[in-house]
């Protein structure tokens, strides 16, 4: 048959196998059920359930999400869930019955969660988005979204739902964790990467996925920073801004994307038409798939109330650009009805299915839709993708401050060390949202990074990979150890416990902050102990995460109280980070000796922690996101409007750290920036120059930034653009020089006709180590 033939092309074997179908065929591609809802599992006894069996000879299942997560929510775990050799059998299960008992035999679709690493059992997790940004390694990121994709292809996933493109504007949002930070630019720069990454030269290799712009769009602009509200952005600084890094994905060849909960300006994105069919399909040439967010159909007609009922949403959603529905709950009830009673023409029907196809087609799934389980459990947790999260952690890592040189630590002359904190040795604290189940021995907290440190300083021996049989006791007694407090709660009774250990210490190491860890079962914290108290009803110390917004960005609970105690015993104080947005604290500004923030860093973060601590790896992360003095700051970010209006009474527009800012234990200096002209026509281009020379002790690795500034403009304009970056290696006293294109892309702004334009006149070129530390050249541009 046609469709079968890959000699056919892929218009070919779309049409033919379209025309084949059904009305309930149809409508069954549309279609994605919660996977993890097909099987049952008991004991590596993998069977499916007759309801999906039900499903598939009735019309077949275009697509499941989720087949192989595990987390609280879909109530799959350690106990209960597949590890990767059975994941990759499951699957296998899951496509031989669709193939074989539906009419046409069209395999489906599997999507999964793959934001910072395959969100199952035994995948890698690396650090959250948020630190991924922080790194500025464009190239590394590359790479680990490449291992990402094995690892999901590995086990039968096709589909991965990132990367998140969202600009984030109000940090006390709590998917902030998700994004790579508030500038358009560099989110774009890591959107390519991210396509390049998971999808590789071809869909249809073993180790690639397809990947799943999201949230489009203006999503990271939401008012109060509540997850999912209302978004009031006009036209111009949506292409500008929020639009940007989506359209270099798409360039990019992004095989799907998915729509935003929020409405813009009255219209909810999920049946926006301009955005989805104007911009996305006739503006950027978009052929891809559109799926929706979970449940986001129901929010029309409950939420939105721009539908009466789910069968206008569904009917509003498919003519709107809408090409499967995530749940499947709508499409699946409504559609063939709508058609039966002419409220959807099956022109529309049929476009939507197309595109399902068509990817299917691309992936290669009518050819290939099993995969090899030995392989899934050699992939799936490899060594060198542990290694990759440990630099990638590493890298991400932002040095705040640094008092009279407290760090790096000497392994050698450092005494004792008291790890304080409820973030020092909780697993799940460190790996954010969208984390599947950990067992205790793939996760390096802070705690175990700085024994493994110490105790193998002590042993000369070379670091192994398992933390699991490390004791207490394996750094001997230098390492002590005490939580002092929860995230959230005013319990203190840990207090006394954490000044005695303290005190008994020539260092203290504060690891603070938040969490993301939705409620995993681990327990309740003996703050006097330590120790983890399993019980059915465990204390949850979620503050962040989706659908966890706050009203403030201090620590949350006793945690500063907690600090301050500590404090008052004069021992050198570094206080480590660890959370899911940025935190506002001034009086640890004021007096840590020295701060780390480590977003959340994944499960060798602890490792990665460590070798920052001691100084074998040179903090080189750099904030992505502003962090305000205060909250009533907000919104704070650096690429605001020149106009934006006059200081507050109680304090000034500037951040406490500015975006771009992260210290170093080396030193760097900047040559004046040299243009290879002084001037060019509006369609010309030029070069920009810096030499950057290591003028300290420390090999490093230093991030170059370049902003522009449009002096006079028909419209106003940011004070400063980043339009440019490079991560360069240093040796000490070595100097490199380092280069940037600046033509039209760079130069442009949207005009008043919401069409790019360069306009003549005087620019300024900044180039340094932060967006407020940098020096200028003048650049004239001409009419061409």
């Amino acid at each position: 048959m046609t469709y079968k033939d890959q000699s056919k092309s892929l218009e070919e074997r779309v049409q033919h196998l379209l025309s084949l179908m059904t009305t309930e065929e149809k409508v069954g591609q549309l279609t994605q059920p919660f996977g993890w809802q097909t099987y049952t599992n008991d004991q590596g006894n993998i069977t499916l359930n007759e309801s999906f069996k039900q499903q598939v000879e009735n019309g077949g299942v275009g697509s499941l999400y989720g087949a192989l997560r595990a987390d609280p929510w879909t109530g799959v775990t350690l106990e209960n869930g597949l590890s990767a050799r059975e994941g990759a059998e499951a699957v296998n299960l899951i496509q031989r019955y669709a193939i074989e008992h539906s009419r046409l035999g069209i395999p489906i679709l599997i999507g999964e969660e793959c934001s910072h690493g395959h969100m199952a059992i035994d995948g890698t997790v690396y650090p959250v988005p948020l630190l991924l940004g922080s790194t500025w390694n464009v190239d590394l990121y590359r790479e680990m979204c490449r291992a990402v994709a094995r690892e999901t292809r590995a086990q039968g996933g096709a589909v991965t739902y990132s990367p998140v493109l969202d600009v984030v504007r109000d940090p006390r949002w709590g998917r902030t964790e998700e994004c790579f930070g508030e500038d358009p630019f560099l989110i774009g720069e890591l959107a390519v990467a991210s396509v390049e990454g998971l999808q590789g030269e071809s869909l249809d290799r073993g180790d690639t996925v397809a990947a799943t712009l999201k949230h489009f769009v203006g999503y990271g602009s939401s008012e109060g920073g509540r997850n999912a509200g209302p978004v009031h952005m006009g036209w111009r600084e949506l292409l500008e801004v929020d639009l940007y890094p989506f359209r270099k994905a798409v360039e990019a060849g992004a095989a799907s994307i998915m729509p935003a909960y929020n409405e813009i300006d009255g219209t909810p994105c999920t049946v926006n038409t301009e955005l989805l069919e104007d911009v996305l399909r006739k503006d950027w040439g978009f052929d891809g798939l559109v799926i929706t967010d979970c449940g986001a159909i129901n929010m029309l007609a409950s939420g939105h109330d721009v539908a009466a009922d789910g069968m206008e949403a569904s009917v509003q959603a498919i003519e709107a650009g809408i090409d499967m529905e995530m749940s499947g709950e709508m499409f699946g009830q409504y559609l063939v009805q709508a058609v039966a009673e002419g409220k959807l023409d099956m022109q529309v029907l049929d476009q939507a299915t197309s595109r399902v196809l068509a990817l299917k087609f691309r992936l290669g799934l009518f050819e290939q839709p099993y995969v090899d389980a030995d392989r899934a459990a050699e992939v799936i947790g490899s060594e060198a993708h542990i290694q990759l999260a440990r630099q990638l952690a590493a890298e991400g890592v932002v040095l705040l401050k640094n008092e009279a040189d407290t760090l790096p630590l000497s392994l050698a002359n450092v005494g004792r060390i008291a790890v304080i904190g409820p973030n020092a040795d909780q697993a799940y604290n460190q790996l954010g949202d969208y984390t599947s189940p950990q067992p205790k021995s793939k996760v390096a907290t802070v705690l175990d990074g700085i024994r493994i440190k110490l105790a193998n300083h002590v042993d000369g021996q070379t670091e192994k990979s398992s933390v699991g049989a490390l004791t207490g006791d394996s750094s001997t007694d230098q390492v002590l150890y005490a939580p002092g407090c929860r995230i959230k709660g005013d319990s203190k009774e840990g207090f006394e416990r954490a000044i005695e250990v303290a005190s008994q210490a020539d260092t203290v190491i504060m690891v603070v902050g938040g969490s993301s860890a939705r409620d995993f079962g681990e327990g309740t914290i003996d703050l006097k102990t330590g120790a983890s108290n399993v019980s059915d009803n465990s204390w949850n110390d979620m503050e962040c995460g989706e659908g966890i917004d706050r009203m403030t960005l201090g620590l949350a609970g006793v945690q500063l109280e907690l600090i301050q105690e500590i404090h008052k015993l004069g021992k050198k104080l570094v206080v480590v980070y660890i959370n899911g947005r940025p935190i506002t604290e001034p009086w640890v500004d004021e007096h840590a000796d020295a701060i780390l923030e480590a977003w959340y860093p994944g499960q060798e973060g602890g490792r990665a922690i460590a070798d920052i601590l001691f100084g074998d790896v040179n903090p080189s992360g750099k904030l992505t996101i502003s962090i305000p003095k205060h909250v009533g700051q907000l919104p704070i970010y650096y690429n605001g409007k020149r106009s934006r209006g006059k200081r507050y009474l109680e304090e000034d527009l500037e951040p406490r750290y500015a975006f771009g800012y992260g210290l170093s234990y080396t030193t760097y200096e900047y040559s004046e920036p040299q243009l290879s002209a002084a001037s060019m026509t509006t369609d010309d281009s030029v070069t920009v120059s810096v030499n950057v020379t290591n003028t300290g002790r420390y090999a490093g690795a230093e991030v170059v930034q370049m902003y522009i500034s449009d002096v006079v403009s028909s419209l106003t304009r940011p004070a400063k653009e980043l339009k440019g970056f490079a991560k360069v290696n240093l040796e000490p006293g070595e100097t490199q020089t380092v280069e940037f294109h600046i033509g039209a892309e760079q130069l442009q702004y949207i005009g008043r006709d919401l069409k790019p334009v360069v306009e003549p006149g005087q620019f300024h070129i900044h180039i340094g180590s932060s967006v407020n530390d940098t020096q200028i050249a003048e650049l004239t541009v001409r009419e061409a």
